[in-house]
């Protein structure tokens, strides 16, 4: 077996494959240099990421099979799922040797697995453009912690820059450690060392009339909410208690 071991980003990924095509390699896998647990008997080739390359599969999936198809392997790999990458590799074969768009053959069983992590992506995306809670900081930007189980927030940037195009904000991935930062103009992502508190409503951080704020929504949480008919179950359904620490309205309950 040889190992292709990538830096992690997908256009390593993309490389990764392209250069498995050049090489006309078989019995071939994909890992992260990070992940990867060395074997005796593996031969490994560490990918060197080419924007070039990237660029090349990217187009070819698209011309050979559709925008969709090429939608479903980068929602995919945001998934972040341990072997997601041969299955991405898989996917990217069998659309090659059939030349058309795979993205509905579903009787496939590659095509099948990714469509069903491609649904938990959505799903998840959806998520934190509902959960997402902004607090107002010390230095005028609108402030959003998360740690979402896929790396979705490359996916919630166009719905929060339609929504909130005259405001500086930062939505910030506190389990991957990076977030994206949007200036009025344009978005950047941005890589922050941040205190352990960061979570807690503290004046070292937020406005006094943003933590004023946040109070007053919890005291509407609270008054609106008729105790009688409350159901813990459907509630959690709909807002998952790992949600909790991020929303304004939850702090004093988590």
């Amino acid at each position: 077996m040889t190992y292709f071991l990538y830096d992690g980003s997908f256009e390593g990924l993309l490389t990764s494959i392209f250069e498995i095509y050049e090489y006309k390699l078989d019995k071939v896998s994909i890992c992260k240099i990070s992940t990867y647990e060395k074997g005796f008997f593996n031969k490994e080739i560490e990918v060197i990421t080419q924007q070039e390359k990237s660029t090349r599969l990217q187009k070819g999936i698209i011309k050979m099979g559709s925008a969709l198809d090429f939608s479903q392997i980068y929602r995919a790999f945001l998934s972040e799922l341990k072997g997601v990458e041969d299955l991405i590799l898989n996917y990217t074969q069998y659309l090659f040797t059939e030349k058309r768009s795979v993205a509905k053959d579903y009787a496939n069983k590659h095509v099948l697995e990714i469509s069903q992590i491609v649904k938990k992506i959505g799903r998840e995306k959806h998520r934190m453009d509902a959960f997402v809670r902004f607090r107002l900081t010390k230095d005028n930007i609108y402030f959003a912690t998360v740690a979402p189980d896929f790396n979705v927030l490359p996916l919630n940037e166009v719905h929060f820059r339609k929504r909130y195009a005259d405001q500086k904000w930062c939505i910030y991935d506190l389990k991957r450690n990076y977030g994206i930062f949007y200036d009025l103009h344009k978005t950047e992502i941005i890589s922050l060392d941040l205190p352990t508190n960061i979570l807690s409503s503290s004046e070292e951080f937020f406005k006094p009339e943003e933590l004023h704020f946040q109070q007053l929504w919890k005291n509407y949480f609270k008054s609106t909410t008729i105790s009688s008919r409350i159901n813990k179950k459907l509630h959690q359904q709909h807002v998952p208690k790992r949600y909790w620490k991020y929303l304004s309205e939850k702090y004093l309950q988590v």
